[in-house]
């Protein structure tokens, strides 16, 4: 399409910062921009409330949401979390740990939310601090206009009409859909690491009394792991991440049979479901991890899962979705006021971009070898390496705390123990090689 055929598509919609999606990272930037005098428009293919799983966040979430001016409001709706349990088949304990007990004592708990709530919250603060909120609006094409002349957008609406808006910056927040990324085909599946989810929300499941009644709890099992979160009301969210090749085994099974068949493997989690009914319906996903090649580009970028994502294990994803979104709206605000001092301000936005899926990733890829595992399990503070431990889990990786000479030797005992018992290392890394392999999403979404 020629510029004078695009430009031509919209006269009366403009605005400085398009933004594409409603999740955290979309909100947050919209909500930034707006407060700093941009005019922004965000378009969210869905309606709010709507489903999405997230739901657990760090203590690290909570001085966000207070800059955001929304924390009382996320308080209202939430549970507090002041830990996470690890249970494993292979150990006889379990193990708790308290966010209080990290590096930095002030952020000793943080919530879990349904994120129908958690992003209506944050998708109407943003209304309220004067971004055009258009939702049911799915965005359908992106033109960018030669010589960072900034970009025509078009949506088509619930009712089939199709708009477009004249922007001068693009921020791709669409979450694992990607629109910038599957455009310029630079979304790739990450060759270390790959999982695949089943989930959904039960009543009347058991839970811990007092303040551990909303702690995360994590349990491994043979093809992965669960996580069960506490919600309000009786509500409990329970998931399997498991290797892709576990998908293939469900047969001719429904994915609501084939949920509770995996919940029976794990005997823990059973016999805290007992007596538990069903709340929502079972849904599925597949191939969970995957980055694009790049961040930015000349009039746009990528933010959260949008950019990239790992796996759900540590709950990361809401905490580096919105603190993407508070450095994006600081490298977007400088490029539209001083565009000479552009490069830098996005170079400082790339490595944090790349920061935080880094340093997850490391356990990430780990989280389910044996050595990893007696780590957690047994873990000891010299050196202060809980402490530190702690401070990534709590999502204090942006600040100043410091915890990277702890945790590198931490690293450094995991590899020691590892050559120690090479044998063990060595199956279990072929073991872990073939567990990534990619299956037919079919297998993992279809009824």
């Amino acid at each position: 399409m020629r510029d004078e055929e695009i430009r031509s598509l919209s006269t009366n919609n403009k605005c400085d910062v398009l933004v594409i999606g409603g999740g955290p990272a979309g909100s947050t930037v919209s909500t930034l921009l707006a407060e700093r005098g941009h005019s922004v428009t965000l378009l969210e293919k869905a309606r709010h409330p709507r489903f999405h799983i997230g739901e657990s966040l760090l203590p690290a979430n909570l001085q966000l949401l207070e800059k955001l001016g929304v924390r009382d409001e996320v308080h209202a709706i939430g549970v507090e979390k002041w830990g996470a349990e690890f249970v494993s088949p292979w150990h006889d304990n379990t193990q708790e740990f308290e966010f209080a007990d990290a590096w930095d004592k002030s952020m000793p708990f943080a919530y879990q939310v349904r994120r129908s709530e958690f992003d209506e919250i944050l998708i109407r603060n943003a209304t309220r601090k004067g971004a055009s909120v258009v939702e049911g609006c799915r965005v359908t094409n992106v033109d960018f206009l030669p010589q960072d002349g900034g970009a025509i957008v078009q949506g088509q609406h619930d009712d089939g009409r199709v708009e477009a808006w004249e922007t001068r910056f693009v921020v791709d927040a669409s979450g694992r859909n990607t629109f910038l990324g599957n455009r310029f085909k630079s979304k790739a599946r990450n060759p270390k690491h790959n999982s695949a989810a089943i989930y959904g929300h039960l009543s009347g499941v058991e839970r811990h009394c007092g303040k551990k009644e909303g702690n995360i709890t994590i349990f491994w099992f043979d093809h992965g792991w669960f996580w069960l979160i506490p919600l309000r009301d009786g509500i409990t969210s329970i998931g399997a991440t498991t290797w892709p090749y576990y998908m293939k085994t469900r047969g001719d099974r429904t994915v609501e049979q084939f949920f509770f068949d995996t919940i029976a493997l794990c005997p823990q989690l059973a016999e805290r479901l007992k007596g538990a009914e069903l709340a929502s319906e079972i849904e599925a996903t597949g191939n969970f991890s995957y980055s694009c090649g790049h961040s930015h580009g000349p009039n746009y970028v990528l933010l959260g899962d949008a950019y990239a994502f790992i796996d759900p294990v540590f709950s990361s994803g809401v905490f580096l979705a919105m603190n993407s979104g508070f450095a994006g709206a600081d490298a977007i605000d400088i490029h539209l006021r001083n565009p000479e001092r552009s490069r830098a301000a996005f170079r400082r936005f790339d490595k944090m971009m790349k920061h935080g899926p880094k340093e997850f990733s490391w356990f990430i890829y780990r989280v389910t070898n044996p050595t990893m595992r007696n780590l957690f399990m047994k873990p000891g503070n010299s050196v202060r390496m809980k402490e530190a431990l702690l401070s990534m889990l709590a999502g204090d990786i942006f600040g100043k705390t410091p915890i990277w000479g702890s945790l590198l030797a931490l690293k450094g005992i995991y590899y020691f123990v590892s050559l120690l018992n090479l044998k063990q290392t060595i199956a279990a890394w072929r073991r872990r090689k073939s567990n990534i392999l990619v299956v037919d999403a079919r297998d993992v979404t279809s009824n």
